[in-house]
């Protein structure tokens, strides 16, 4: 770990409450080992939600965090298949680490050791409101405060641990999860025309939208999706368009 990057997250003095000590207690049982820097944990399962309270910067989220944790996670990943795989190619690498880090993985990986738990969230946000990509987001934070604060061996073996008792390869590389891909080259394939997405409508508060995508192919309508994005959406309205070519062609 550079020394610049450590002194961009100088230790803060924490209030240790019975709150804050069974949080950082549950942290601990997580990753694996003692913290020394309890406030950086911390931050790195405080939801943006909280930061209207007084006692919180506008940075004291898990946010900044998460952005670094996603690259280290990716390199993890990129090294794990690496070594697992040495007969693949770069294609082959490349959707298979896709599969690994996506937002739905990662939200799995959360849950099974009990992060949606001890995250933290503002008075008006209940935890059973939070989504997977928040959950998904706090694993990557973690990720990112056992690297700054540990290293890159110990953030490789947290991740490696996970990924070792959650996912089956077999099944992972074995599973259609790009539904748009699929779609095209079925088109493709059966000479028509090219899928087009158009968008619906979306609704909900601008942190959590709901977007409706449907998907038109030779002029017609086979599918509408919904999702918190709008690539989730294009992949579920995918997906309802696969089983809709499935059922003409049965």
């Amino acid at each position: 770990m550079p020394s610049w990057l450590r002194r961009l997250f100088k230790k803060n003095e924490v209030q240790l409450d019975s709150d804050v000590t069974q949080r950082l207690k549950a942290i601990e049982r997580i990753i694996g080992f003692t913290i020394d820097d309890p406030s950086l944990f911390l931050k790195a399962v405080r939801h943006r939600s909280t930061l209207s309270q007084e006692q919180y910067a506008s940075h004291d989220s898990y946010e900044r965090l998460e952005f670094l944790g996603d690259a280290v996670l990716d390199l993890i990943a990129a090294e794990i298949l690496f070594e697992k795989f040495p007969k693949k190619d770069e294609g082959f690498l490349t959707k298979t680490r896709a599969k690994l880090v996506k937002g739905d993985t990662l939200a799995k990986f959360s849950e099974h050791l009990g992060i949606d738990k001890i995250l933290e969230v503002g008075e008006r946000s209940p935890k059973s409101d939070v989504s997977k990509s928040i959950l998904a987001d706090v694993f990557e934070s973690l990720i990112a405060a056992i690297y700054i604060t540990k290293g890159y061996e110990k953030a490789f073996h947290f991740v490696s641990n996970v990924i070792e008792k959650q996912v089956n390869f077999d099944k992972l590389v074995n599973t259609l999860d790009n539904y748009k891909s699929a779609l095209l080259e079925l088109t493709q394939a059966e000479k028509k025309s090219l899928p087009k997405y158009k968008l619906v409508s979306e609704s909900g508060p601008g942190h959590d939208k709901i977007f409706e995508i449907k998907v038109i192919v030779d002029d017609i309508e086979l599918g509408v999706g919904k999702g918190r994005s709008k690539k989730k959406a294009e992949q579920e309205a995918a997906r309802m368009a696969l089983k809709t070519l499935e059922h003409i062609h049965n």
